[in-house]
């Protein structure tokens, strides 16, 4: 949807950005055990391009994940997707998960792309107020995104709403969280007419 905007909206908004600083992992005030829970992906490496399949520019499926170094005393966990660089207030939303397994595990390519009460995930809204995965879509010009993938451990029961939105969640974070990991992946859209992975590398010819 974004990719058709004019590129000089992304450019006058460059500098308009959520922050890195204003996401879950940085601002739920966990110092102890921060980051002690290892999240990657098979699909993207920390701080890389998301491949198009994971964004509005392909499937928009949801990427795998996988986490390891969960700590004994987690009684579940919660997954926060963000995008960083939003040109909103706080950053987009773009996947919450509750109630997972407190065991090393993850979840499946496709695992929260559907807004389906049958996909054995309790999922939470993202800012486009649907129980699913929300494919980046960042604006033509704006720059490099990033999504911070989250993982929280929770340290005692908490009861989610049947569809627990950002506040909810960080609520639940500030009062059981025990331990974190965190997982970049980026997006960026050059212009209108450029694609991801069609953007032709910095001082070469363009085909023609």
């Amino acid at each position: 949807m974004l990719e058709k905007l004019p590129d000089a909206i992304g450019h006058a908004l460059h500098e308009v950005r959520a922050g890195l600083d204003k996401i879950a992992f940085n601002t739920i005030g966990l110092r102890q055990g921060m980051a002690s829970i290892q999240i990657s992906s098979l699909a993207f490496a920390d701080h890389a391009p998301l491949p198009a399949r994971y964004t509005a520019d392909g499937e928009g499926h949801s990427p795998p994940l996988h986490w390891i170094g969960i700590p004994p005393g987690a009684v579940s966990l919660v997954l926060l997707v963000e995008d960083a660089d939003s040109p909103t207030p706080h950053p987009l939303v773009h996947a919450i998960a509750v109630d997972l397994p407190a065991a090393d595990g993850g979840l499946a390519d496709g695992a929260l792309s559907d807004d389906d009460d049958e996909k054995g995930v309790h999922t939470g809204r993202n800012s486009y107020l649907r129980t699913a995965w929300l494919p980046p879509d960042p604006p033509p010009g704006h720059g490099v995104h990033r999504y911070a993938f989250q993982i929280f451990a929770l340290g005692a029961a908490h009861e989610f709403s049947a569809s627990p939105g950002r506040d909810e969640l960080l609520d639940a974070l500030k009062a059981h969280a025990i331990a974190s990991g965190l997982l970049i992946g980026t997006c960026e859209r050059p212009d209108g007419s450029i694609k991801i992975g069609d953007a032709v590398p910095s001082g070469a010819a363009p085909a023609g």
